[in-house]
C-alpha cells in the first residue's frame, strides 16, 4: 500500500480512496479540499455543512461560480468566499508543501485520525502534516499539554517534568508550539527522546512565533507539525482559539499547566470536555494569577494531576494505575506499640528518670525499663547515669547504625539476627 504522503498520481491529481472519481478529473477531491483550506476558516461549521452535503468538488465549483448564495450565507459572506476561492491555487499549495517536506491528509486517508470526526461539521477540511511518522498512529496514544504563554518558572518546570515523564512511558505529547508551557512541554519531550506533535495556527512551513522556528524545525525532524491552514498562511487571534479544538480532539486527554481566567488553554480544556475527553490540571500557588484558571477547572470537572503516572491512570488502558502515594516511613513508625508508647514518654532535651517515663507511658517500672533497654539497643535512646534521653538521630527522624560514633548502640537492625 502506498503511504498517504507518497502519491503515485501526478502532482495535483491526488484523490481520496474509494471516491470513484477518475484521476484525470480536475479538480480531484483532494485538490478541492486543499483549495478549500484556503477558502474556509478553521472550525467553520456552516462551511462543514456545505462540504458534507455537496462534497468538496461541487462546493469549490459553487464558490468559484456566480450562482445564488449557499444556504445560510449572506450576500456579503458569499462575495468574500468567492474572492478567496478564485484566488486559491491548490496545485501550488501542494507543490510548496512537498518542497517543505509536508503532505496533505484528508478524511478517508489511512493516516486520517478518526477521532477528529467527533468534531462533526467543525472538523478540519484536511490537515497539512510535516514529518515522517503517521499522524493517525501517534494520535492513538497521545496527551495534550497546554498552558500560559507567559508562564512562571514553576509552570515551565512542571510542564517539563510531565512531558519527559509521558515520553518515558511511551506517550505522544501534543501542544501548540507557542511560548511558555507549550515550548517547555515540547522541549522536555524531545530531550527525553520522545514523540511530540505541534499543532499550529499558521502554515507548517512558516511557524509562529518566529522565536520558535528552530524548535518547530526540530519537532518536524523528530515528530510532527500539523495545521489546518495551507502553506504560508498566517495566524490570527481567532485561529489560535479554533486550533485548540484540534488539539483536544486529537488526544485522549488535555492537561492544563498554569492558566489565568482568560486563557486560550482553557478553551482547549472546554473543547475536550465537550468531546468527552479527560481534562486534567496541575495546581499552582493560590497567590498566582496564573493558577486561578486551573483551580477553577479543578473545582469543576477537571482532575488534579501531579505527575505522568497520574495522567496515564486517567487516559491509559485498564490496569495502568498510578502507584500509591504516601509519605516517608520513619524508623519509629515501625516500632511495636509498647515501644512507641515508651519512646513518646521520653522527654525531649535533657531527658528524664525511669519513674517519670513510666508514668508518661502508663506502664510499670519493670516494663518501662525493659522497653528502654530495647530502645537503647535499637539506637533510639541513650543513657547517662539514671537519666534516659533521645538520641540525636531519633530527634531528627534518622536511624543510627552500628558504626555511628554518636549513638554508640551495641546492635542495629542491619545486623539483627
Amino acid at each position: 500500500m502506498t503511504p498517504p504522503h507518497e502519491s503515485r498520481l501526478p502532482p495535483g491529481q491526488e484523490q481520496l480512496p474509494g471516491t470513484g472519481r477518475d484521476p484525470g478529473d480536475a479538480p480531484s477531491e483532494r485538490l478541492a479540499r486543499a483549495g478549500l483550506t484556503r477558502v474556509l476558516e478553521p472550525g467553520d461549521s456552516r462551511g462543514g455543512q456545505w462540504l458534507r452535503r455537496l462534497g468538496p468538488v461541487a462546493l469549490l465549483d459553487r464558490l468559484r461560480g456566480e450562482g445564488p448564495p449557499l444556504p445560510g450565507a449572506t450576500a456579503g459572506r458569499m462575495a468574500g468566499l468567492r474572492m478567496r476561492a478564485r484566488d486559491a491555487r491548490p496545485e501550488l499549495d501542494l507543490a510548496v508543501a512537498r518542497e517543505a517536506g509536508a503532505r496533505f491528509v484528508c478524511p478517508g486517508d489511512a493516516e486520517w485520525p478518526a477521532q477528529l470526526d467527533d468534531l462533526g461539521d467543525a472538523r478540519p477540511v484536511g490537515l497539512w502534516v510535516r514529518g515522517a511518522p503517521s499522524l493517525r498512529f501517534w494520535a492513538l496514544r497521545s496527551v495534550a499539554l497546554v498552558g500560559a504563554r507567559a508562564c512562571t518558572d514553576y509552570g515551565a518546570h512542571a510542564a517539563g517534568l510531565l512531558g519527559a515523564g509521558l515520553a518515558e512511558r511511551g506517550w505522544v505529547v501534543v501542544s501548540g508550539g507557542a511560548y511558555g508551557i507549550d515550548g517547555a512541554a515540547h522541549r522536555a519531550t524531545l530531550g527525553a527522546g520522545g514523540a511530540t506533535v505541534a499543532v499550529l495556527a499558521c502554515g507548517v512551513d512558516s511557524p509562529y512565533p518566529r522565536g520558535h522556528a528552530q524548535l518547530v524545525a526540530r519537532i518536524a525532524e523528530q515528530g510532527l507539525v500539523v495545521s489546518e491552514l495551507p502553506p504560508g498562511d498566517h495566524p490570527t487571534p481567532s485561529r489560535f482559539v479554533l486550533r485548540n479544538r484540534v488539539i483536544a480532539a486529537l488526544t485522549r486527554g488535555t492537561v492544563v499547566v498554569e492558566a489565568a481566567y482568560r486563557s486560550g488553554a482553557l478553551s482547549t480544556a472546554r473543547a475536550a470536555l465537550r468531546l468527552g475527553r479527560a481534562v486534567m490540571g496541575v495546581p499552582g500557588p493560590v497567590t498566582s494569577g496564573l493558577s486561578v484558571g486551573v483551580h477553577e477547572l479543578l473545582r469543576g470537572e477537571g482532575h488534579l494531576v501531579a505527575d505522568a503516572d497520574d495522567i496515564v491512570e486517567l487516559v491509559g488502558g485498564i490496569g495502568e494505575l498510578a502507584p500509591a502515594k504516601s509519605g516517608p516511613v520513619l524508623p519509629r513508625d515501625l516500632l511495636p506499640e509498647r515501644l512507641g508508647r515508651t519512646l513518646e514518654a521520653v522527654p525531649a532535651g535533657p531527658g528524664g528518670l525511669l519513674e517519670r517515663i513510666a508514668r508518661g507511658a502508663a506502664t510499670s517500672m519493670d516494663e518501662t525499663a525493659a522497653n528502654l533497654h530495647e530502645l537503647l539497643a535499637l539506637g533510639f535512646v541513650e543513657r547517662g547515669g539514671e537519666n534516659w534521653k533521645l538520641t540525636r538521630q531519633a530527634l531528627s527522624g534518622g536511624f543510627p547504625t552500628c558504626d555511628d560514633p554518636v549513638a554508640k548502640v551495641p546492635s542495629c537492625p542491619d545486623h539483627a539476627p
